[in-house]
């Protein structure tokens, strides 16, 4: 971390310099948001490479409309995280991502003359609805009928994905997820064409239930028995509050690397600096922990590239 006191150096960037050695740079600059983007790509490494750390990976869904589905596939299949938690949108757009296509947009278009043409607008990511709402419930269903035909009468949210995956291919993070046994936890299930699904499914088979609280019992398995933990937090809402509220149980997380565009100035959870939740015991004091404020579908893949250089040295 930065010393008090340490003169700032300027960036010097030379032909053909690795990555790693860019955000050691960026480490001494002193320069605002650098030193955080520094300081994370330090936890991170740490915290990945830490045999004794149960790693949390958190996300919002809206990225997974993005190219950035990529790295967090990634991310899962290099098994560099034990536990994804996220919400119901990840798993809408890596449905439809693996059996259709989004395509590219603007956040300037007409959104009324989007509607006259079936298209819905995610920022400047264009979602077909072919490709959406009837593509989701006919592959859910599908897939729900095949797990309850073989006897299956209740599923949590663990399982729900694991379903999924193992019905996409190399392409999709719930694939990768199932194929290196990585626990996917969707609290938030229910918001979203997943969970809607899943509703639709109790109504024509009254006997199948969805546990919640299955879910609570496996991340309260995890994290109990945990020496330490550590997380990857890309962007707030339920998915990051998750992570933390259940190592709270623990004593906090040892590891805590946090990227949003939120501001804490409205008291959000969104918006507050990871240090806020040393307040309340989700991290602890002697945390190695950091807030980045970037957009993460523009760092992350930089951040991706150095981890990888750096864990395979």
């Amino acid at each position: 971390m930065l010393e008090p006191g340490r003169p700032v150096k300027d960036i010097e960037i030379s032909p053909n310099m690795p990555i790693e050695k860019i955000f050691e740079e960026l480490s001494q600059s002193g320069g605002f948001e650098s030193v955080n983007l520094s300081d994370g790509l330090g936890i991170l490494t740490e915290m990945i490479s830490d045999k004794q750390c149960l790693r949390f990976l958190s996300f919002v869904g809206a990225v997974v409309s993005t190219g950035l589905r990529g790295i967090i596939k990634d991310m899962i299949k290099n098994k560099w995280f034990d536990i994804v938690i996220t919400t119901c949108g990840a798993l809408d757009h890596d449905i439809a991502r693996h059996f259709s296509h989004y395509k590219e947009g603007s956040f300037t278009m007409d959104d009324k003359e989007l509607a006259d043409q079936d298209i819905h607008r995610l920022g400047n990511v264009l979602v077909p609805m072919d490709s959406y709402g009837p593509l989701i419930e006919e592959k859910m269903q599908s897939f729900l009928e095949e797990e309850y035909q073989n006897g299956t009468k209740e599923m949590t949210t663990t399982e729900i994905c694991k379903m999924i995956g193992k019905h996409l291919g190399e392409d999709s993070f719930l694939y990768w997820a199932y194929k290196n046994n990585v626990d996917v936890v969707v609290p938030g299930i229910m918001d979203g064409a997943v969970g809607s699904q899943i509703w639709l499914f109790t109504q024509k088979h009254g006997d199948f239930k969805l546990n919640m609280a299955g879910d609570a019992n496996l991340l309260s398995g995890h994290v109990f028995k945990a020496k330490k933990s550590g997380a990857f937090m890309i962007g707030g809402g339920i998915s990051k509050h998750h992570t933390l509220w259940w190592n709270q149980y623990r004593e906090g997380l040892d590891y805590a690397f946090y990227i949003t565009t939120a501001q804490e100035f409205d008291g959000s959870l969104s918006g507050a600096l990871v240090r806020e939740a040393i307040s309340w015991g989700k991290v602890t004091q002697k945390a190695k922990q950091t807030t980045l404020h970037a957009e993460v579908t523009t760092i992350l893949p930089f951040i991706y590239a150095t981890l990888v250089s750096k864990l395979q040295n």
